[in-house]
């Protein structure tokens, strides 16, 4: 998967910000939309606080090393798929993680089966639709695009 292409999707969808800030739940964020972590140097740090060009390119590489696999638990034929399908799922996982993403059941038979259309339609029948109208409907007429 075209790992530079996946990161200038998610700095478009995610916004990537050089300093610590609340992501829209209130929780530290920095970077490409990394979630601050216990185990992050940056934990417990004030809003505000710089992080540096390298660390965030390395919080999104460790992120996105779990996003794939993650992709991969979710999706056994994930290497399998077509690259533009493949960048949409991890796009998605990218922003709700496994959990939430593991309830997309129609997407994913829509997927499995290749059928880009039925696949389309599940991901319009979900509350993330609503909650990112614009990131949700830019994949979903990619989604199409695959039919």
């Amino acid at each position: 998967m075209n790992i530079e292409k996946l990161r200038k999707e998610l700095e478009v969808d995610e916004g990537v910000k050089y300093e610590i800030y609340n992501d829209h739940l209130g929780y530290p964020t920095f970077g490409i939309g990394h979630l601050v972590l216990d185990s992050d140097p940056e934990a417990g740090q004030e809003t505000g606080t710089p992080v540096s060009e390298d660390r965030v390119a390395e919080a999104f590489d460790h992120d996105v090393e779990t996003v794939i696999a993650d992709c991969e638990r979710l999706y056994p034929e994930f290497d399998e798929l077509p690259e533009e399908c493949k960048l949409i799922i991890a796009n998605m996982m990218f922003n709700m993680g496994r959990p939430r993403l593991s309830k997309f059941k129609g997407m994913k038979a829509g997927v499995d089966s290749r059928d880009w259309n039925k696949a389309a339609d599940e991901m319009i029948d979900s509350a993330w639709y609503r909650q990112v109208p614009n990131r949700a409907g830019r994949l979903v007429k990619r989604m199409r695009s695959l039919a």
